[in-house]
């Protein structure tokens, strides 16, 4: 099976602020601001007040937000299962920024050794989980293992089933 997606252009995700996420996102995290658009009407027509904010990585790939004053939403901290986003950095990277999340008084944890990736973890000013992870020389490039990856998830799924 081939795969037609050809990479991320960007994960979005609602902020209570654009400034404070552009502080941790772009000051800290150190990923450039490169696009910032307000949306004053939906492409269906509905009146918005909203400003769409890009942070771009290495790769070309971005990491977006969007400040919705007017609309509510429950900003909530996030367990690392719930959800967080992982990005890619050297190991020399994960160490400076590990170094730095605790310097500058960021929920930094870590450094967690997940066999094919070292991983460090902050909490964005919205609540999200930020992992930084640095793969492990020798494996592959994304460590992953498609057969077994199938075999485990069939065996979750047999396990579960008995639990529902």
């Amino acid at each position: 099976m081939t795969v037609d997606i050809q990479r991320l252009h960007h994960a979005a995700y609602r902020c209570r602020s654009s400034e404070q996420t552009r502080a941790f996102y772009e000051d800290f995290l150190e990923l450039p601001l490169v696009e910032a658009f307000p949306i004053r009407t939906t492409k269906t027509g509905r009146d918005a007040n909203v400003l769409h904010t890009f942070y771009q990585m290495a790769d070309g790939s971005c990491i977006a937000f969007f400040e919705a004053q007017d609309q509510p939403f429950e900003f909530k901290a996030q367990h690392d299962f719930d959800l967080h986003i992982a990005l890619q950095v050297d190991y020399e990277t994960l160490e400076r920024m590990f170094a730095k999340g605790k310097a500058e008084g960021v929920e930094t944890r870590g450094v967690s050794d997940h066999g094919f990736i070292h991983s460090i973890y902050f909490r964005d000013p919205n609540g999200y989980v930020v992992e930084l992870a640095a793969p492990v020389p020798g494996k592959t490039s994304s460590g992953f293992d498609p057969v077994t990856a199938r075999e485990r998830l069939d065996d979750w799924t047999a396990d579960s089933e008995g639990i529902q």
